[in-house]
């Protein structure tokens, strides 16, 4: 009898070899990586020859028919945006976040929207019925065709799953749950990579839509192996700070839809609410204060109107800390702005924070960090009625953004008076627009 080859495993990446290690090559933990035993060395095998029996014969691509998608609405907008315009039939969801941000609520609000139209399955390894319970008439999600199953055997939940037709599956969550085929501890590499192939399998064979809730790491990624991320359809994050009431829901794959979309979300009472009035939850309409500027950034295909905020005072050791803007960024802008407008800022501490909880991961915002920092450092108020918008190079020139009418149409509803942008729109805006093409043009008009 042939002898099996020996598997060894990173507990902490999923990094794999074929001997013992101390260190692991690929994420640098010690004594972190193990051998494998015969079953799970064999679950493996069958992820692989699953992976092999599914694939299909070539066809030219003049032949392929193209099939409509079959999709679900959450009964959330927001959500329902994210995911590309629904739940598409018998799709992989993970959504990812720290804990306390509202994965649990929003999922058992959605479970209870999807039970009005199918037989739905909230699984949870975390939870006892009572308290879903309690959760559930808080939030009224009462629905007599949603199940509850407080169970973290993998086998007892497909049993469930075979006893009633199920459309709809809600995992809570997946680093609790264990298979009896493998030996290791629930939340390991090996489980989490076993139940979610299972899962895989489940949904594409049955056509059930499941939706997976993962735990984070410190480091802000899904806990398990990478290739949980490469097994689902869809992979979502929950952005924002648990102890306020916007969240943000970002799409990172997407396989029957673009990523581009963010859903935005608010705490209530009554759990995770979609913000009816998104834009204008990033901003206040206060007094004017030194140191504020607003600009509008795009977030998938809505622009938001953001208030840009920034401190300058002067320090012996001078620091640099940005919330929700790129700080390499901030250090080019400081640098054209010594060179440019020879602003001494070399001996100031400069801190930028973005409101709300957003983050600008776009240049189309430099023009309004650019006015703040001059606001703050000359502590002369901006007009709370005035956006700003435009890009910096490095000459100090103001480029040219996309979307820049969606941008002044989105500030004209919240009732802006005045934009600084580069160029005139294509459209024209229902506020006053000044043409600025020069960083120092900016300081002219402030």
């Amino acid at each position: 009898m042939a002898k099996t080859k020996a598997i060894f495993e990173c507990e902490s990446c999923g990094y794999q070899c074929g001997k013992w290690l101390g260190k692991c090559p690929n994420c640098g933990a010690f004594e972190s990586i193990v051998e494998l035993s015969a079953a799970q060395i064999k679950s493996l095998e069958e992820i692989a020859k699953f992976s092999k029996s599914a694939s299909a014969k070539a066809t030219p691509i003049t032949e392929v028919e193209i099939t409509e998608l079959a999709r679900t609405s959450t009964g959330d907008s927001e959500l329902d945006l994210v995911l590309g315009g629904g739940l598409v039939e018998g799709s992989l969801v993970l959504i990812g976040g720290s804990p306390g941000i509202g994965k649990s609520t929003l999922l058992l609000k959605v479970a209870s929207n999807l039970a009005k139209n199918a037989p739905t399955l909230y699984v949870s390894g975390e939870e006892s019925a009572s308290q879903i319970k309690l959760r559930a008439d808080r939030l009224g999600a009462n629905e007599r065709e949603l199940f509850l199953l407080t169970e973290i055997n993998l086998g007892s939940i497909l049993t469930s799953l075979a006893e009633r037709e199920y459309k709809f599956l809600v995992i809570d969550s997946i680093q609790t749950l264990y298979s009896d085929k493998i030996t290791a501890a629930p939340g390991s590499i090996s489980q989490v990579r076993e139940i979610t192939f299972e899962l895989m399998r489940l949904a594409k064979e049955k056509n059930i839509s499941i939706f997976i809730i993962g735990h984070i790491t410190k480091e802000g990624s899904i806990a398990g192996p990478r290739i949980l991320e490469h097994m689902v359809d869809v992979v979502l994050y929950f952005e924002g700070d648990s102890s306020k009431q916007l969240r943000i829901l970002r799409g990172f794959k997407n396989r029957f839809g673009n990523t581009s979309e963010v859903g935005i979300f608010e705490m209530s009472e009554q759990g995770l609410k979609s913000a009816k009035d998104a834009s204008s939850k990033f901003f206040t309409r206060g007094a004017a204060v030194a140191g504020s500027a607003i600009t509008a950034t795009m977030q998938g295909s809505r622009a938001l109107i953001v208030e840009i905020q920034a401190l300058v005072c002067e320090s012996a050791y001078p620091k640099r800390s940005t919330t929700g803007f790129d700080k390499s960024r901030l250090d080019m802008i400081l640098a054209l702005l010594e060179r440019k407008l020879e602003l001494p800022l070399g001996h100031y501490d400069v801190f930028i924070n973005v409101t709300g909880g957003v983050k600008i991961t776009e240049s189309a915002c430099d023009l309004a960090v650019v006015a703040a920092i001059i606001s703050s450092f000359r502590n002369r108020p901006l007009s709370r009625e005035s956006i700003f918008i435009g890009e910096l190079s490095l000459n100090g020139e103001i480029r040219d953004i996309f979307n820049l009418d969606e941008r002044l149409k989105e500030a004209a509803t919240q009732n802006f008076k005045n934009a600084i942008c580069p160029k005139k729109p294509s459209t024209k805006p229902a506020l006053k627009v000044f043409e600025a093409g020069q960083i120092s043009q900016v300081l002219e008009w402030m």
